[in-house]
């Protein structure tokens, strides 16, 4: 199956694990909830899927390899202790806790979270010493003589043999006992993910075009040559940067991250192309609805590579905009939500001989620590962390503006921070304004160059695919969005098609 459809898989899964009953005990006993076991192709996501699960799922999430482990790290080291039996004294060899074991009881002190989940990638690449150590993991749920903790779930991946030379067959008695999914690379998928994560827009263009090129594994006369899902996200991470800082970006930097020498190279042409038709059609100038009549006759002639480079630089930037929004709304909505707090501590009659910068003081203090433990336990997603510290950067700038300010009553100083706050909440509108006039000034362009052709049916998909995009629209609307969506019927159309290949299947049975 797809990556999307096993992160719904497992993510059933922990929240029927978690299930309880009315007397708070689980409804499905530990010994009955099977660790899941993802096999799949190396860099696919099978550990950003476990991420994304147990932040969804509100529960903590501590990740091991275990080819980083010998046999004493992974199930302790022994001592001699001392017991009595039938009267009598022994020396007996006991260990001490497993490493492993010990980062659980860490994780779970430091996010306050007693549910979580225990995830060993590479599991079936032990080596020999450590191999019956894991299959009594998968079993039993121990390493050693010690339990994972009541209320955390195993989940574990590994890859199949034909890509990793140490990879070790699990026996059926093991896999009796796990909860097995196999997962394959799919681009489609993959670009839900990449949309949300800010992939380069480049990647993104270039993978609809070239979508074969997203996952390559081959085996040569002088050795593998592979792409992953992984190194095409890592790719992504240093263009940004090296375009941040005006760095030379070449096919020997792309080839240290897609190590396939021909993928590599188109990449890298393709890059340059990319870069030229930004230029060459001023992106910018379209969305803020400047574009020319040059510009629209070029791209009406243009091959149809170029046509959808040009949208892709589209929706990069829009998508760009998109987020922007977002993480200002995210941050507005927490301010208010602050906000209303803190009004509520200054009405407070326990609160009357407080000072009011004590009081304020005191909430973002508060707030400071719960976005640390949610941060320490994975519970953000990047977008919605940045608007978190935004909101803690405003908060302690409103409270020092009232200081600045003077201000003696909790009354005066409420109202000072109200002002502070409208000039936030402004912020967002402008940026929301300006994201829907990008869009606007979009659908303007390409309905000039190519009316509701199938580039508009690619650009309208393109849309409902990005998260951003969605959120946006859904949130604050696009009246020629929705048009075209309708107009297009994109699943009527579909339904419609395989409706009369299947009369015409039954016509032709019947005649025959």
């Amino acid at each position: 199956m797809d990556i999307k459809r096993a992160k719904n898989e497992i993510k059933n899964s922990i929240q029927a694990y978690l299930a309880k009953d009315e007397f708070g005990e689980y409804r499905i006993p530990a010994v009955r909830q099977r660790p899941i076991l993802l096999m799949g192709a190396p860099g696919i996501g099978k550990t950003a899927v476990m991420e994304q699960v147990a932040r969804e799922c509100g529960v903590a999430l501590v990740s091991y390899s275990i080819t980083h482990h010998t046999r004493q790290s992974a199930i302790g080291l022994p001592f001699i202790s001392h017991k009595n039996y039938g009267g009598k004294e022994y020396a007996v060899t006991e260990y001490t806790m497993s490493e492993i074991i010990a980062s659980v009881y860490d994780k779970m002190e430091e996010t306050g979270l007693k549910e979580g989940i225990l995830f060993i990638d590479e599991i079936n690449c032990a080596s020999e010493t450590l191999a019956p150590a894991m299959l009594q993991f998968l079993q039993c749920k121990t390493f050693g003589a010690h339990k994972v903790p009541y209320g955390w779930l195993i989940a574990a991946a590994g890859n199949p043999p034909e890509y990793n030379k140490s990879v070790r067959e699990f026996d059926v008695v093991t896999l009796d006992r796990v909860k097995k999914i196999d997962v394959e690379p799919d681009f489609n998928v993959w670009k839900e993910y990449a949309y949300k994560q800010g992939i380069h827009g480049a990647i993104i263009s270039y993978l609809e075009i070239r979508k074969n090129h997203f996952y390559a594994m081959e085996t040569t006369v002088d050795g593998k040559r592979f792409v992953t899902a992984r190194g095409w996200e890592d790719l992504s991470t240093i263009l940004k940067v090296y375009e941040d800082m005006n760095l030379p970006v070449d096919e020997g930097l792309v080839y240290q991250y897609l190590q396939h020498r021909k993928i590599a190279k188109d990449f890298a042409n393709y890059l340059d192309l990319y870069r030229k038709y930004r230029s060459d059609y001023r992106v910018d100038d379209i969305l803020r609805g400047e574009y020319t009549k040059q510009a629209v006759a070029k791209l009406q002639e243009a091959p149809f590579d170029e046509r959808l480079s040009v949208m892709g630089l589209l929706l990069s930037k829009l998508s760009e905009g998109f987020q922007k929004a977002y993480e200002a709304d995210l941050m507005v909505t927490g301010l208010h939500g602050a906000l209303l707090e803190l009004k509520e501590r200054f009405a407070s009659p326990y609160c009357k001989e407080t000072p009011w910068e004590n009081l304020f003081t005191g909430l973002v203090e508060e707030r400071e620590m719960a976005f640390t433990r949610e941060r320490k336990a994975g519970l953000l997603e990047k977008t919605a962390e940045r608007a978190r510290m935004r909101e803690l950067e405003r908060l302690q700038f409103f409270l020092a503006e009232g200081k600045k300010a003077g201000c003696r009553e909790k009354e005066n100083a409420f109202a000072l921070v109200k002002e502070l706050f409208a000039a936030e909440a402004e912020k967002r509108e402008e940026t929301i304004d300006a994201a829907s006039l990008a869009l606007d000034n979009a659908f303007a362009f390409l309905e000039e160059t190519f009316g509701a052709g199938q580039e508009m049916v690619i650009f309208i998909t393109e849309l409902t695919t990005n998260f951003y995009s969605v959120k946006f629209i859904s949130e604050n609307g696009s009246e020629k969005y929705y048009r075209y969506n309708q107009e297009l019927l994109f699943d009527e159309k579909q339904k419609t098609i395989l409706q009369d290949i299947e009369k015409a299947k039954t016509k032709l049975d019947l005649l025959f």
